[in-house]
């Protein structure tokens, strides 16, 4: 049976309303085309014509017209509410992925530790209708990334962040800016060294830096070739040798600024009292010499305390509290130290490492430069403050002498195995 031919005519409130459309400075582009094909429809024209005319498919002029006579010019120009293909992802999809994605990989058997995007598509894929979610069986991996930013999470990614472990965390702190407040305060508004009365007392902040690496080539490295694009920088063989490792203990002088290296193949209890040594030989006696350091066990050793015993009243030390070694000024000096000279470095073994070690000391000594600390010392009032409970001559007990015994010490860490801090959960 042929198909009839349609005719329409507008009134002249509608033909209004359409015109006025067209002139319209933003309308949406289905329903300008949709008033175009009513205007032209309306003036006679074919609909063979309407679509040469506006370039577009004649089901969508026919479906226009049938919309008009069915329903009126409303109806025709724009579409119901609800039209369109049903959303398939609810909101128990979401809300289950968001789950998983909580959850770490090796929680459910495999090696990884982080999800990404890739495995983590392959793992919702495979599970999604043995757990009842049979949409999420072929989910797309843009469709995971999406779901994941709506809901402001990044499982494939890592941010790092310090415990306090410590319950006294805070008051070990202070004593320790306590220190950093007194050694500012020996210095004028020019930054120049004010001369200390009474018995002269040298701060240090100490470390160790172990197993830096003794590295080396395998061929020699190629110079950058100027005006060249491939050769603008050093080209390195990827294979490389091992070997070995050594140690970096080192202080800097808060006062001076001067830094001061012992390179060592360990770092045990032996190597820390060859520090102190080095140290009390360096500076004259009679002097105190204040360690900022932390709480390692060759540090607080009956072997240091050992030594200790038979220079009394020569070191004081006062201790980071566990897990803040940030408060120690000579990290910083470490992170510089990387950075400048040992990213990157080649030696022909452990032997030019520990030369070009005692080096960069050398080097970074001939022009010093004090460090000093900043944060929170506006909140230290050293009137309010007792140095002799901040500062300890008695790292050991079990070893110090008899007169010392009643001599604050550091408490000794506690290590709890996994067992009993999950009987405390």
């Amino acid at each position: 049976m042929p198909r009839t031919t349609k005719i329409i005519t507008l009134t002249e409130t509608e033909e209004k309303t359409l015109k006025g459309l067209l002139n319209q400075s933003t309308i949406e582009a289905r329903v300008y085309i949709r008033a175009k094909i009513l205007l032209l429809k309306n003036e006679g024209y074919s609909n063979a014509y309407i679509v040469r005319k506006l370039d577009i498919c004649r089901q969508s002029v026919r479906l226009c017209i049938d919309k008009y006579i069915d329903g009126g010019l409303e109806c025709a120009l724009r579409d119901h509410e609800g039209r369109g293909r049903k959303a398939e992802i609810t909101d128990s999809d979401i809300t289950w992925v968001i789950n998983k994605a909580c959850q770490k990989p090796k929680e459910f058997g495999y090696s990884a530790e982080l999800w990404y995007p890739a495995s983590f598509t392959r793992f919702i894929n495979s599970i999604a209708e043995e757990e009842g979610h049979p949409r999420m069986a072929t989910v797309t991996e843009t469709t995971l990334r999406k779901i994941m930013a709506n809901a402001k999470i990044r499982p494939f990614k890592v941010t790092y962040y310090c415990e306090r472990r410590d319950p006294d965390f805070d008051s070990k702190m202070h004593d320790v800016l306590v220190i950093y407040k007194q050694i500012s305060l020996q210095f004028d508004e020019e930054g120049n060294l004010i001369p200390q009365e009474g018995t002269p007392v040298h701060t240090l902040s100490y470390d160790e830096k172990p197993g830096v690496q003794a590295t080396g080539t395998t061929a020699e490295d190629r110079p950058p070739i100027p005006g060249t694009d491939k050769s603008s920088t050093i080209w390195r063989d990827y294979e490389y040798v091992r070997f070995g490792t050594l140690s970096l203990l080192a202080a800097i002088d808060l006062l001076t600024g001067e830094a001061i290296p012992l390179v060592s193949p360990t770092h045990k209890s032996s190597d820390f009292i060859r520090f102190l040594k080095l140290l009390d030989k360096k500076y004259p006696a009679g002097d105190k010499i204040r360690l900022i350091l932390d709480n390692h066990s060759a540090h607080t050793s009956q072997e240091t305390q050992m030594y200790l015993n038979t220079i009394p009243g020569r070191f004081e030390f006062v201790f980071t509290p566990p897990h803040g070694s940030w408060l120690n000024m000579v990290e910083g000096f470490f992170s510089k130290m990387t950075k400048q000279m040992l990213n990157g470095i080649r030696v022909s073994g452990k032997e030019e490492l520990e030369g070009r070690i005692y080096k960069y000391f050398e080097e970074i000594n001939e022009v010093p430069v004090p460090y000093h600390w900043s944060y929170n010392l506006d909140d230290i009032d050293l009137e309010k403050e007792d140095l002799s409970q901040i500062v300890y001559e008695v790292v050991n007990h079990k070893a110090a002498l008899a007169e010392d015994k009643e001599k604050r010490a550091p408490k000794p860490r506690t290590r709890r195995n996994h067992k009993q801090e999950a009987e405390q959960h």
